[in-house]
Order: structure tokens, then C-alpha cells, then sequence
């Protein structure tokens, strides 16, 4: 596992092997963040990585220079590797150990990006709840792009504030935007056009 952009870019990841995690993979990371790079200045950004594991996307936003990242797991050994790489690293972002549910359901915050990398074997209702929650809360901006990485089995689309979604392999990333204008929907179709150009 490699940072693929950015001031660390190359860099290598070695988490243990027996932490329990699923790391996205260096080319679907790479198509994501072309779709991100063109939507946003990562330098002002506010990130909310959710079930971080690794701290893989949160390592892709530091080195791309969001300085506000705040990392969330459950898992002890998760938080702790997030804690050390990233003092290696210099990076500024906050590592939360916590049940992601919990989480979301006292936080207050607003955040330019979400990106929530759940265990593929939640169930249809746990992935909506995650979704639901977040708008619930109110913690993405106006302006602001929700993230959901999960299997091809996992339906997402009929949910509110859903823009539109991407495959890669077996994996399919759900983004979710408030209502925009009609030039800003014409936007998100060449996001979409640079994510295929990606995948050739």
C-alpha cells in the first residue's frame, strides 16, 4: 500500500498484518481522488474519514494538504497505527477510536468531505444508517461531498441527497451531494467522464 499523490507521494504503508481492515486499492484510490481533485481545493478542506482502518484515504488527504482530518475506528490497534504513521509522516490528523454509529449520533461538525469505508459485510439497513446519519446530523457543508465505498450487493441510490456512483472491480463508490443548480449537475457528469477515463 502506497500514497499515490501529493508531498508524500510514494510513500509505502506497512500496517500489521493482523489488524482487521479491507484498504482500498491504490487504483480505485487513485480514480476516486480524480473525481475529489476536480471538485475541490484539498488544501481548505475538513475531512471525515469513517471506519478509517489503516488511515489509507486519510494519509491520501494530508499529503494532498487538508490539515483538518479526523480519522474514526473502532478498532484499538486501527487508531494506533493511524497515530503512529502519522507522526512519522508529520501529518495533522486526529485519530478517534470510537463505534462509528456512536460516533456519528453525539458529534457536531461540519465537514467538506465524508468518506465512510464500511466492513462490506454490513447489512442494507447499516449502510443506510450510515447515510441517513450523517445528513441527520448535519455534518457535511452545503457545498460538501458524502463518500460510501461498499460491494456491488449494496444499494445505495434510492437514498435523499444522491448524486451518482461509480464501480470499480468489486468495489462501488456512492457519492452524495446536496441539491445543486443545473451547471453544477452538468459538473458532476464530467466527474463522472474523468472517473471512466480512469478505468480504460
Amino acid at each position: 500500500m502506497r500514497i499515490i499523490s501529493g508531498k508524500l507521494k510514494g510513500r509505502r504503508i506497512n500496517p500489521p498484518k493482523n489488524l482487521p481492515v479491507r484498504p482500498t486499492t491504490d487504483m480505485s484510490k487513485e480514480s476516486l481522488f480524480n473525481i475529489l481533485n476536480n471538485h475541490f481545493n484539498f488544501s481548505e478542506l475538513t475531512i471525515l474519514d469513517l471506519f478509517a482502518g489503516t488511515g489509507n484515504i486519510s494519509y491520501e488527504f494530508a499529503s494532498r494538504g487538508a490539515e483538518s482530518i479526523v480519522s474514526v475506528d473502532g478498532d484499538y490497534g486501527c487508531v494506533n497505527f493511524i497515530k503512529k504513521t502519522a507522526k512519522e509522516f508529520e501529518l495533522e490528523i486526529n485519530p478517534i477510536k470510537s463505534d462509528v454509529f456512536k460516533f456519528l449520533e453525539r458529534h457536531q461538525g461540519t465537514y467538506d468531505i465524508i468518506f465512510a469505508d464500511p466492513p462490506y459485510d454490513f447489512t442494507q439497513e447499516q449502510f443506510e444508517k450510515i447515510v441517513l446519519d450523517i445528513f441527520a446530523q448535519e455534518l457535511l457543508s452545503e457545498e460538501g461531498m458524502l463518500v460510501v465505498e461498499h460491494s456491488k450487493f449494496t444499494k445505495l441510490e434510492h437514498l435523499p441527497n444522491f448524486s451518482f456512483e461509480k464501480s470499480y472491480g468489486g468495489s462501488v463508490f456512492t457519492f452524495f451531494e446536496f441539491e445543486h443548480e443545473e451547471s453544477d449537475e452538468d459538473e458532476t457528469e464530467d466527474y463522472e467522464d474523468e472517473f471512466d477515463t480512469e478505468e480504460d
